[in-house]
Parts: C-alpha cells; sequence; structure tokens
C-alpha cells in the first residue's frame, strides 16, 4: 500500500512539475522577447534580420544571391529536426510493441507507474510533442523557401518592360517579404523547441525522477544560450 502510495506521489507531483519547468520558462522566454527583445538571442536576431532586409536596396543582385546563401543553415536545421522527428516518431512505435513484455523489468518504485493508462499517458505525450515538432519544422522550410525566393526578388533588378499586370510598391513587398521570413524563423525555432522539450520526456519512460532532472538541465541550458545581457534585463 505504501509503495503503490508512493508511485501514484511521484507520478502525479513530479510530472506536472517538470511539464511546469519547462513550459514556464518558454512563457517567460516569450514575454522578455516581445516586450525586451534585446535582451533574448532571439530578439536580437529578430532586429537584426529587420534591419538587414530594409538596407537591402532593389536592384542588388549580389546581396540577394548572398541572403539566400546566408538562410541554407536555417533551412538545412529545420530539414534536420524534422528528419530525427520522424525517426524518433518510428523509434516509439517500435517501443510500443514490447512495452508489455518489457514493463515487467520495472519494478522498483523508482520508475514510477507503468500501469496501462500511464504508458500510453507517456507515449501518447511523446508522440504528440514530436509530431508537433514535425509540423512545425515541416512548415518552417516551405515559408523559409518562399522567404529565398522573395529575398532574391526583393534584391533583384526590376524590369519595366512589356509589364502586363501592376507590380507591388517596394513597401508593402518588403513588408509581405520581412513577415514571411519572421515567420519562417518562429517556426523553426517552434520545432526546434517541441523536439527539445521531447528528450527529457522521453526519460518519463524511465522514471519521473529522471524527467525532472533531464528538465532542468534542459531549462538550464536553453537559459545560457537564450539571453544575453541579462543584468541589463531586470
Amino acid at each position: 500500500m505504501e509503495k503503490m502510495t508512493l508511485l501514484h506521489y511521484m507520478d502525479t507531483i513530479l510530472v506536472p512539475f517538470s511539464f511546469l519547468i519547462t513550459f514556464g520558462y518558454h512563457t517567460y522566454l516569450w514575454y522578455k522577447f516581445k516586450t525586451k527583445p534585446s535582451c533574448t538571442t532571439i530578439g536580437v536576431e529578430s532586429i537584426k534580420r529587420k534591419h538587414w532586409l530594409k538596407d537591402m536596396k532593389q536592384g542588388d543582385d549580389n546581396k540577394g544571391t548572398l541572403a539566400v546563401q546566408s538562410l541554407r543553415n536555417t533551412l538545412m536545421s529545420s530539414i534536420l529536426v524534422a528528419m530525427v522527428s520522424s525517426v524518433i516518431t518510428i523509434a516509439l512505435a517500435a517501443l510500443i510493441n514490447n512495452t508489455y513484455s518489457a514493463k515487467d523489468l520495472f519494478t522498483n518504485s523508482f520508475f514510477g507507474l507503468h500501469t496501462t493508462k500511464i504508458l500510453f499517458l507517456k507515449y501518447g505525450s511523446a508522440f504528440l510533442f514530436v509530431l508537433t515538432s514535425f509540423l512545425c519544422s515541416s512548415m518552417a522550410i516551405a515559408t523559409l523557401i518562399d522567404a529565398n525566393y522573395l529575398i532574391y526578388a526583393l534584391g533583384a533588378e526590376p524590369e519595366t518592360e512589356g509589364e502586363s499586370s501592376p507590380s507591388p510598391s517596394p513597401s508593402s513587398s518588403r513588408k509581405y517579404t520581412r513577415d514571411i521570413l519572421e515567420r519562417g524563423f518562429i517556426l523553426a525555432i517552434f520545432g526546434n523547441r517541441m523536439l527539445c522539450i521531447t528528450f527529457p520526456l522521453l526519460f518519463w519512460l524511465f522514471s519521473p525522477v529522471v524527467f525532472v532532472i533531464a528538465s532542468v538541465a534542459l531549462v538550464w541550458g536553453l537559459y545560457m544560450l537564450d539571453f544575453v545581457n541579462v543584468v541589463g534585463c531586470y
């Protein structure tokens, strides 16, 4: 009886606490990104992209080509995240087939509950995050491809002879290009973060204690990467 009480305590307290740590941090990050973007690396990069796109002159074909090449790293990163998400999805599907034959190995209270409902919740939540990461990364790839074309077209020399339809004004075209570019980067970041959250979640398959430790380690590592000029942010 005491063992079952301990198991329920670990899964009902530690798991929500882990989610609270992870999503609380990203809520705080999003708040800082909106209120003080210069304090976050995401905000600084967004500001630099806006100024860079604003200073791009029409007819500068060299800068347009350089812009397309500069976005290649983000595009490749999104493709990699989508591929890793697919591999993890296939691996989880394979693990589900062996769950019931292997769950008898995790009888210690350290491993938490391994009932049918809890196992379904563990695998289902991991599937949800991985599929969301794959969806966002796929949308980011499509959006960044459109942004590549728009940026190159923005820097290309316009041809005025023989035009049958009026072209959009430079200001509206530049604004649309900036919106598409920012949308692609936000989707890429969101897909990357959903994949990062999935890795601590996979440790829940073994133990909620390991899940908490992995969540704290993830938040600490992301905090070191996400914030710059921390003293001036408070």
